[in-house]
């Protein structure tokens, strides 16, 4: 055993320094360092001793074959459409949310999945006994799965070379800890050193990996920022646990696209894909209503409508109020100044609150117009006319520019009934316009009223 060593890790990037500083010089970040026991043996227990690693050598590019590049079908058609066609042999997946959110679920329902696989599920937070109850209570049995409750990682290594499963869970990365380190489960070099074994694994003998983070307050992945550097793809369980839809949104992958979405719905046994998300994002009234408009939104290839919520008010207090759930403060602030200063609606003294139905939180800057029709909805408390959706980014100067994919919007809305949607004016090319539907053009944010109230 070599002198223990004492070393002081950020808990944000995970820059190692000999002693405690207050500012760390890799990230930026304040009061991050916490101090970790280090210990290494000069011959560690390792996967080459298990007989898990095998000698590679360099190859020419035509001499690989490509039935390396083959996908893995995970059982549910969102985690495929998320992960770019399936699941890589020997990539190593990262999955964080928030406590409660469905991480347990989502990760047991692709481990129980009917897909010929041998699975291995590796808890470290839960009993076997408690997987089984949340596998009643699913719904779901494979025989093909096998259930193992440990933490530590030369354990749960050695399993994995004897059992020699196609996919291995682990639940969750925070929880796992190696006896070559010290320090306790969770800390900065017992993540980074458990995640890099799982990689050399995974690369090595063709098997994927799951890894469940948790995350932080701020809503990031808890652990060294390196974490996420070492894994091949990270994906993000995202939603209000007090809601029953769940978003999950790809921010790395090696394999494929990162802006593709899987919209998923927790029930009473578990998590149920849903493959037209524009049916549970709009609410249906007896009679109109003002405040509310449709926008026709894009994430990757996936085209919805999404109904979005505004309410004006008069400040009472002097110092108007801005609220926004699901949609950048930021940019709401930017599009309240331009109506103000290019439409002449005097919105500073007005308090706005906006609202994106089913929790969703939405990054589209195709849904400008949407949001515009919305706000102006409200102040003049007239309802939008009906069957009017909306898509389009609007620029500091009241100029309403073309959305990304317009022409999947409008299919979209098409499909789903509306007559009318308003667009901008800028498309150079001809939009292929479907039947049923109505295109209605404008280059400013001032000709926006008119389209909004038309009968």
């Amino acid at each position: 055993m070599a002198k223990v060593k004492k070393a002081f890790f950020c808990r944000n990037c995970g820059f190692e320094a000999p002693k405690w500083l207050g500012k760390c010089p890799s990230c930026g970040e304040w009061n991050t360092f916490t101090e970790e026991v280090i210990a290494r043996e000069a011959s560690t227990p390792s996967l080459q001793a298990a007989g898990a690693v095998v000698q590679s050598r360099p190859m020419h590019l035509n001499e690989i074959s490509e039935n390396n590049h083959r996908r893995i079908d995970t059982g549910s058609a969102e985690v495929n459409r998320v992960l770019g066609g399936g699941l890589v042999p020997g990539s190593l997946v990262l999955l964080g949310g928030e406590p409660g959110i469905g991480k347990s679920t989502l990760s047991l329902q692709l481990a129980l999945a009917d897909n010929r696989l041998k699975t291995l599920y590796v808890s470290g937070e839960e009993s076997a006994e408690q997987i089984r109850m949340r596998a009643d209570r699913i719904g779901i049995h494979n025989e093909e799965c096998l259930i193992y409750s440990e933490t530590l990682l030369e354990r749960i290594t050695t399993q994995i070379v004897e059992q020699k499963p196609d996919v291995v869970v682990i639940d969750s990365i925070q929880t796992i800890y190696s006896e070559v380190l010290d320090s306790s489960a969770g800390s900065v070099s017992q993540i980074r050193e458990c995640a890099a074994t799982l990689l050399k694994y995974a690369k090595t003998t063709g098997t994927a990996i799951f890894i469940i983070g948790h995350i932080t307050k701020d809503g990031t992945i808890a652990g060294p920022k390196i974490l996420e550097h070492i894994v091949d793809v990270v994906l993000q369980f995202e939603g209000d646990s007090n809601n029953c839809y769940r978003i999950l949104r790809g921010i790395k992958n090696r394999f494929g696209a990162t802006f593709e979405i899987g919209v998923f719905e927790m029930l009473d046994h578990g998590l149920r894909g849903v493959e037209n998300p524009s049916e549970i994002l709009l609410s249906h009234y007896e009679e109109p209503l003002s405040g509310i408009a449709v926008g026709a939104s894009a994430d990757g290839l996936r085209p919805y409508l999404i109904e979005v919520q505004a309410l004006v008010s008069g400040a009472a207090y002097g110092t108007p109020q801005r609220s926004a759930t699901g949609f950048d403060a930021r940019r709401m602030n930017m599009l309240l100044a331009v109506l103000e200063k290019r439409v002449g609606m005097k919105m500073y003294q007005k308090d706005v609150f906006l609202n994106f139905a089913g929790g969703f939180k939405v990054a589209d800057t195709g849904l400008d117009l949407a949001v515009v029709a919305a706000v102006i909805s409200s102040y003049f408390d007239r309802p939008i006319g009906d069957g009017i959706c909306f898509a389009g980014e609007i620029g500091l100067s009241g100029e309403v520019r073309p959305a990304p994919r317009t022409e999947q919007r409008i299919s979209e809305a098409a499909r789903l009934g509306f007559k009318t949607i308003v667009v901008s004016g800028y498309i150079t090319k001809n939009l292929k316009t479907p039947k049923g539907i109505r295109i209605y053009s404008i280059n400013n944010i001032a000709e926006l009223p008119k389209a909004m109230f038309m009968e």
